[in-house]
């Protein structure tokens, strides 16, 4: 069944970085999917309960999300592009209320953290953790909280009506996230990719995963990012979760043919254009089947 709005998944609440992020990369004409977590979200998608999902997988000042490494792999979803988002956090109270009046602080511990250099200068502020940035805010909305604001972006400001007392309370203005964007194998979009990411083993010895890296350095793809993660129950064993980027698609093809032979149970992730602040962002998604076929290049590797 074929729904005129995209039904996008995400961990969170509306007006959560999440769905911001979801607009950015579809525009605001979607139906958006509230999950309490992120398996939740891979749950409505295997499901059939939505059409996408938008997952946050790295931010620039606290890492990359380790858990979300595993629903990758353990659902195999493809991932169908990607979106940067900034993060910017703002304080924001009940209309009328005004910053002597407030007595605590609420949000999620990690946007708490980021803006630890305003809240030093005001110690008598009681710092209060929740789940969930826009949950913050819609509680004091709900609630009436005349003593509390919540630390979230301008999105959940103009959702719950609050009033923004501070812009830009974070501490490094350079903060962005990473997201993925995710959806049915038949729902890929057909598109020139310039990204992939990438899921294999090598075996445990001198110069095994050197090997796959000289590869893409001799092709000339650009390795932007490499995460290990253990394999559970497996001593001295890893999953490797590799993003590539590539001018020339021979380059590409090229270079996963040869990493091949030097690699077990291998997955292709996802191929995707990458996100550039200056390119366009696609704002509307039409299910076609992709020229690619993810099940025969993942049969290569095993």
């Amino acid at each position: 069944m074929k729904h005129e709005q995209p039904r996008v998944a995400i961990q969170g609440i509306r007006a959560s970085f999440h769905e911001e992020a979801a607009f950015k990369y579809f525009g605001e004409n979607i139906q958006t999917i509230e999950c309490n977590s992120f398996k939740q979200t891979f749950e409505a998608l295997q499901n059939k309960n939505a059409d996408y999902v938008v997952m946050a997988i790295e931010n620039s000042i606290a890492g990359s999300i380790l858990p979300n490494y595993s629903l990758l792999l353990s659902y195999a979803f493809p991932v169908i592009g990607e979106i940067y988002l900034p993060i910017q956090l703002h304080l924001m109270a009940l209309p009328g209320v005004k910053f002597e009046d407030i007595k605590y602080v609420t949000s999620h511990p990690i946007a708490i953290r980021q803006c630890v250099d305003f809240f030093d200068e005001y110690p008598h502020l009681q710092i209060v953790e929740s789940s969930d940035t826009a949950a913050c805010a819609k509680r004091i909305r709900d609630e009436q909280l005349t003593d509390t604001v919540a630390i979230a972006n301008t999105l959940a400001a103009r959702l719950y009506g609050l009033d923004v007392l501070e812009r830009r309370i974070e501490s490094n203005k350079k903060n962005f996230t990473r997201f993925l964007i995710l959806t049915h194998h038949e729902n890929v979009v057909k598109r020139q990719p310039n990204k992939a990411s990438l899921c294999f083993q090598v075996s445990n010895k001198v110069g095994s995963l050197a090997k796959v890296l000289n590869i893409f350095a001799e092709e000339g793809i650009n390795m932007s990012k490499i995460q290990s993660m253990p394999i559970l129950g497996k001593r001295n064993e890893y999953n490797f979760y590799v993003d590539i980027e590539w001018e020339d698609p021979k380059q590409y093809d090229s270079s996963i043919r040869q990493i091949l032979k030097y690699t077990h149970n291998f997955n292709i992730l996802g191929e995707y254009e990458r996100h550039d602040e200056e390119s366009a962002v696609p704002k509307s998604v039409k299910a076609e089947r992709s020229p690619r076929t993810y099940i025969n290049i993942k049969k290569l590797g095993t």
